[in-house]
């Protein structure tokens, strides 16, 4: 299975950051240590275009992110201080959610950016470690280029993805499903077209009926060419933002269910990493390794037009 990987692009964080970015370049090893992928399958993606980001963000916002005017409130809402290294990077790894959507619809039917999930991004700022939206530019670009009319984003992040509900409001041609903690951030929701909010303590099989339900109902909603899927690792029961209480069972069981549906409806599956702030970032690390491990064995049995 091909994965496209931002993680030589670094982003220069403080001391004591909270966003565990040794997290991506440890995934990548991982995968390659326990020969789950090929060395030869591990990508360095594109950068999106400018015109890719206009597609979803205003003009002013871009403009000012990329030369470095945003205001000392706006980074604070992002999370990151501004560099040039934070808006290579954001261009690189929206490439690299491009670049795996093409390679699945190319045939594959899965493949991965081992990072992105930027769902927080909006229209006109970014938010909670997101600068752009890279499932709203995959999804635009690929319409763009006319290799799909109708895209699917299936977001299982704790977090609601607010960003990509934002940016696609009133756009039938991009469904938004997100299952998330009802009282986690971000605390002022942007309802997207089918959300799912869960109690803080949510468990292994309420939560396990909720995804199939959500997923099942969203790919039928939307008949699209293609699922987006962001498989965060932060609904596990370890993590410090998650408040919910999956096992790392559970989240394989997670993975296996919107695969199945997908599969079973010959969708090709874009996926992305989302977040994981796990207080041991192997923790995070074992579940990201568990999602690519069951796309990674879908790719071999895959039938193009299915």
């Amino acid at each position: 299975m091909k994965c496209f990987y931002a993680d030589h692009f670094v982003l220069p964080l403080p001391d004591g950051h909270r966003f565990p970015m040794p997290k991506y370049a440890r995934l990548r090893e991982r995968l390659l240590i326990e020969g789950i992928i090929r060395p030869e399958d591990f990508l360095s993606p594109p950068s999106v275009s400018d015109e890719d980001i206009l597609r979803c963000h205003t003009a002013d916002y871009y403009e000012r992110a990329k030369t470095g005017q945003l205001s000392e409130a706006e980074l604070r809402r992002i999370g990151f201080p501004w560099t040039p290294q934070m808006i290579e990077r954001s261009r690189r790894s929206s490439g690299a959610t491009l670049a795996a959507a093409r390679v699945a619809l190319d045939g594959d039917g899965f493949a991965a950016n081992l990072a992105g999930g930027t769902h927080h991004a909006c229209r006109d700022h970014g938010e909670g470690f997101c600068v752009f939206n890279d499932a709203a530019i995959t999804a635009r670009a690929l319409q763009a280029e006319g290799r799909v009319k109708r895209v699917v984003v299936i977001d299982c992040d704790v977090h609601q993805g607010n960003g990509t509900a934002d940016i696609t409001q009133g756009d039938s041609t991009i469904f938004t499903f997100s299952i998330h903690g009802e009282k986690n951030f971000p605390f002022r929701k942007v309802p997207g077209d089918l959300d799912i909010g869960l109690p803080d303590g949510t468990t292994d099989d309420l939560y396990l009926e909720l995804v199939y339900e959500g997923t099942r109902r969203a790919i039928m909603m939307s008949s699209p060419d293609l699922a987006i899927y962001i498989a965060g690792a932060d609904p596990f029961e370890g993590d410090r933002l998650g408040k919910l209480k999956i096992t790392k069972r559970g989240l394989i069981e997670r993975d296996k269910i919107v695969f199945d549906l997908c599969e079973g409806a010959g969708l090709p599956v874009a996926i992305a990493m989302g977040g994981g702030y796990a207080p041991e970032i192997e923790d995070i690390v074992d579940i990201h390794l568990q999602t690519i491990r069951q796309a990674a064995e879908r790719v071999k049995t895959w039938t193009p037009g299915h």
